[in-house]
Order: structure tokens, then C-alpha cells, then sequence
């Protein structure tokens, strides 16, 4: 049974732009990769597979798992006296936090922590929270704080506190950047345990088939397909 997110504006900005499944935007970069070493299917380095990471299910499975939330205006980064200065346009678009507030955090550059205004109020059934991340595998001149949000219980908009990667960086954020990857899961509770006998006799038997592919074993034999819609 699908099970469904809902994203409500609570702005009112009405052509605010909307959240997205997360396979609906791929990065250029991947997009635009071969499969393929050399650009065709062929056999390299001495009898292995010359396969790209485009090949690799558990980088796709990333990029395109969940929505993404993307910036409501431009943002205008500039720097003064060493200090990185935020303008926008219209809306507020961007908020702060002091960093006396998370001042050893291991993302911290010295500097307050500005964070994305996040416009979209989110709602899942009972029982599912929602991990907010960086977008996977994207290129960006920030990196937002990760955080879980019990969103069956709590709807208010939730932020996204970021750094700049560069302190240096001048230059337009544009409109339209995703600045979240939306990641809905259903919580459990769990113990961990070491396997024994029958765990590796499992991987190692797996670990053998997989060596029977040159390309695509784990999809082929299990890989299991993912909906965000």
C-alpha cells in the first residue's frame, strides 16, 4: 500500500516552488555520464566489468529516493570584513542561528549558521518521521545540518541550517536550487546482534552468485524498486 506524504504552503507566496520527487530533477552530472568505460558495454582491466558509477544501484537508489524542497528566491552572498553577508529579494528567505549555539560542530565555519526558510509544511501517517538531508550526490556551494523530524506529530515547517562550503563564496544562489532531500521512513524499534554461522554462510553464498554477472548483480538479483511519487 502506498503510503502519502502532503506538503502544504503555508506562505503566502502562491507561485512558491513546489516540492518535487526527487527522481524528477537528476544531476547533470550523472545524467550526462556513460554507463560504460569508453562508452560502451566491454571488459576492463584484466576481465572486470568497465563500468561507471552510473552502473552502481545504491548511488541512484540515493539521488533519486524522497522529494526535494528547493529555494523560494535568489540569495546574494557576498563577503565584508570576512563575514559572509545574505540579501534576497522578497520573502524570508533566510534565518540564523548564533554560533554560540553549535560553535564545535564538525560543519561549523567560524561563522553564525544561516538557515534556509522552509516554506512547506509536512504530514505523514502515523507511525513515519522524515530524514532531512544535504541532497545526495549534488553539487553545491552549501551543506545543510541533517536532522529526523517526527512528522505524524509535528507539521510546522522545519528549517534547514546550512554552512557554506566555501567562507569565500560570492556569488547568486539561485531560485530554485533544492536545498533538502525529503526522506519519509517508518520508525521501528531495534537491537542490534553480531551474526554467526548462518549470517555468513548467507553473505557468502550471495557474494558468489553476484560473482557470476559482469554487470548489474545486484539489480538483477536484489535490488528491490523504491516509489516517490
Amino acid at each position: 500500500m502506498k503510503q502519502k506524504i502532503i506538503f502544504t504552503n503555508v506562505s503566502s507566496f502562491i507561485d512558491l516552488e513546489k516540492p518535487i520527487p526527487a527522481s524528477k530533477d537528476i544531476p547533470n552530472w550523472y545524467a550526462g555520464l556513460n554507463s560504460y568505460l569508453g562508452g560502451k558495454t566491454s571488459l576492463y582491466n584484466n576481465y572486470k566489468a568497465g563500468s561507471t558509477i552510473k552502473k552502481c544501484m545504491p548511488v541512484f537508489d540515493s539521488i533519486v529516493s524522497g522529494y526535494l524542497i528547493k529555494s523560494a528566491t535568489d540569495v546574494f552572498v557576498t563577503v565584508k570584513d570576512g563575514v559572509s553577508n545574505f540579501e534576497w529579494p522578497s520573502l524570508d528567505t533566510i534565518l540564523f542561528h548564533p554560533i554560540e549555539q553549535a560553535p564545535n560542530h564538525p560543519y561549523s565555519n567560524g561563522q553564525d549558521y544561516p538557515k534556509w526558510r522552509n516554506m512547506w509544511s509536512i504530514k505523514t501517517p502515523k507511525g513515519y518521521s522524515t530524514l532531512f538531508v544535504q541532497p545526495f550526490h549534488r553539487e553545491s556551494v552549501f551543506t545543510i545540518l541533517p536532522g529526523v523530524v517526527d512528522t505524524d506529530q509535528y507539521t510546522v515547517p522545519v528549517h534547514f541550517p546550512f554552512v557554506l562550503n566555501n567562507i569565500n563564496f560570492q556569488g547568486i544562489i539561485p531560485k530554485g536550487t533544492p536545498i533538502a532531500q525529503v526522506i519519509p521512513f517508518k520508525r521501528n524499534d531495534w537491537c542490534m546482534e553480531f551474526g554467526k554461522e548462518k549470517e555468513f554462510n548467507e553473505q557468502d553464498r550471495a557474494q558468489k552468485n553476484l560473482a557470476t554477472f559482469f554487470y548489474d548483480g545486484y539489480k538483477k538479483m536484489f535490488r528491490q524498486t523504491k516509489q516517490y511519487k
